[in-house]
C-alpha cells in the first residue's frame, strides 16, 4: 500500500490533449487568484468565474506532471484498454489507452518519482456499470477461456512493465465493477463468473509482482446496499483477498458527502480494508465549452455536470463551490476510522476542450453501440480553465493534509 495520503489524478487522456495542442499554465496564486492570458475576462467562461475570481498575470505553459506534482499529487492513475483500434486501425478516442501509450505516461511518471495506479478495463473501450463489452479477441471465449484470457493479459502487461521497469505502484483488475464485467457471461447476478474473472487477474497480478497492492474498484460511492451485496457475495463466492476497495463518488449521481461518510464507515468496520475514492470531481462552471473544440452544440453530447445534475449537488459549480467541495471531501476520507481513508483520484482534471480530443469518435462509438454525439463532457470539472489556466481548487489540494 502507499504509505502517504492519496492526492491522486487521472490523466489517462493527457497525450491526446497534448498532441491536439493543449497546454497547461500553473497561475492560480496563493491567495486563490485566476490568471488570464490577456487580463480580461474569458468570455467563454464567464461572468460567474469573474465574479468569483480576480486575475493576475500568466507566466508560460508548463509540465503538466511538474505542475500537479508541485502541487501536491503523488499517484498518478492510467486506465488500459486491450484494443482500442477498428479492424482498419483507427482509434476509438478518449487517449486510446493501450499499452504503448500508457507505458508513454508512466516513463512520465517515472522521470519525477510519481507512482501510479494501473486500471484494467478488460475491454477495448469503455467499461463502467452501463457497458462491460469483452475485448474483440475474447468475443467467442466461453468462462474458462475469458479466465485464462484475463490471467494471460493481465501477467504478460505486467511482465512488459516489469522488463521496462515500469510497473506501476496499484493495481485494479477491472474498472467500476458494480455490474459485473465482461457481459453477458460475467454481468451481474452471475457471481460466480465475476469471481472467477477478477481472481484471476489478482492471481496474475501476484505471479507478475508479488506485493502489488490490489484495488477492487465499484461506482455510485454514497450507496451502502451496492458495496456490502457486493462484497459479501464476492467473498461467499471464492473471490480471492485484495489489499483496498476503490469507489467513485461524483456529487451529482451518488448523493451526498454524508452518504459517502456513512459508506465508508460501515467499509471499514465491516471490511478493514482501506478505502480510497478512485474517482471523483466537481464543476467550476456550467457553460458550455464546444467553441473551444471547433464543434457546434449538436456535435456535442453535453457536460457530464449540467444544470439538470447540478441540481442534485449542494455546491455551487463555481471555482470556489469546486475548492469547497474537495476540501469537504477530504474532511470525510479522513473521518474513517482505523485511519483506513487513504485520499482520493481527481478524474481527469487536465481534460481540456481541444479539438481532436473527445470522449470518443466514430469508431469508438460502434464498440460502445451508441449513436453518440461526441465531444468532450468532462472539461468543467478539471484543475483548469478552458485554456488551460490553473484553478484555485489547486491551492486547496496544495494544502490538504
Amino acid at each position: 500500500m502507499i504509505d502517504s495520503l492519496i492526492k491522486g489524478a487521472d490523466l489517462s487522456s493527457l497525450l491526446e490533449v497534448e498532441e491536439a495542442g493543449g497546454r497547461f499554465f500553473d497561475a492560480a496564486g496563493r491567495d486563490g487568484t485566476l490568471p488570464s492570458a490577456n487580463g480580461k475576462a474569458d468570455p467563454l467562461v464567464g461572468a460567474e468565474l469573474e465574479r468569483v475570481t480576480k486575475y493576475a498575470h500568466i507566466g508560460p505553459p508548463e509540465d503538466l506532471f511538474e505542475i500537479l506534482k508541485r502541487r501536491g499529487v503523488n499517484l498518478i492513475r492510467l486506465r488500459l484498454w486491450n484494443d482500442p483500434y477498428d479492424e482498419q486501425g483507427r482509434p476509438y478516442g478518449a487517449g486510446t489507452n493501450d499499452l504503448p501509450r500508457t507505458m508513454a505516461l508512466a516513463r512520465r511518471c517515472r522521470a519525477l518519482g510519481l507512482p501510479w495506479l494501473l486500471d484494467f478495463h478488460y475491454s477495448d473501450f469503455w467499461a463502467d456499470p452501463g457497458k462491460q463489452y469483452p475485448p474483440k479477441a475474447w468475443a467467442d471465449l466461453d468462462v474458462p477461456g475469458l479466465e485464462q484470457a484475463v490471467y494471460d493479459f493481465t501477467f504478460q502487461t505486467l511482465d512488459a512493465l516489469k522488463q521496462a521497469e515500469l510497473l506501476p505502484a496499484m493495481v485494479a483488475p477491472g474498472n467500476e465493477l458494480s455490474n459485473g464485467l465482461l457481459w453477458p457471461l460475467g454481468k451481474t447476478p452471475n457471481w460466480e463468473n465475476i469471481a472467477r474473472f477478477v481472481s484471476a487477474g489478482i492471481r496474475a497480478i501476484r505471479d507478475a509482482a508479488p506485493g502489488l497492492p490490489v484495488m477492487l474498484h465499484l461506482d455510485n460511492g454514497g450507496n451502502n446496499a451496492l458495496y456490502r451485496d457486493w462484497f459479501d457475495r464476492w467473498f461467499a463466492n471464492g473471490g480471492a483477498d485484495f489489499d483496498c476497495i476503490g469507489l467513485s463518488y461524483y456529487p451529482f449521481w451518488h448523493g451526498g458527502l454524508e452518504d459517502l461518510r456513512a459508506n465508508m464507515h460501515d467499509l471499514a468496520a465491516r471490511y478493514g480494508k482501506p478505502l480510497i475514492v478512485a474517482e471523483t470531481s466537481m464543476a467550476f462552471t456550467l457553460e458550455e465549452c464546444n467553441a473551444y473544440e471547433g464543434i457546434t452544440r449538436a456535435e456535442k453530447r453535453g457536460l457530464a455536470a449540467n444544470e439538470k445534475t447540478a441540481a442534485a449537488v449542494s455546491y455551487p459549480c463555481t471555482p470556489a463551490g469546486q475548492s469547497a467541495f474537495l476540501r469537504d471531501l477530504w474532511a470525510v476520507i479522513r473521518s474513517v476510522p482505523g485511519d483506513l481513508g487513504r485520499g482520493f483520484i481527481w478524474w481527469e482534471p487536465a481534460w481540456l476542450p481541444v479539438k481532436g480530443s473527445g470522449w470518443t469518435t466514430p469508431e469508438g462509438l460502434a464498440y460502445v453501440k451508441e449513436k453518440g454525439p461526441g465531444g468532450n463532457e468532462w472539461a468543467n470539472q478539471a484543475f483548469f480553465d478552458y485554456r488551460g489556466r490553473g484553478l484555485p481548487v489547486l491551492d486547496t489540494l496544495e494544502r490538504l493534509r
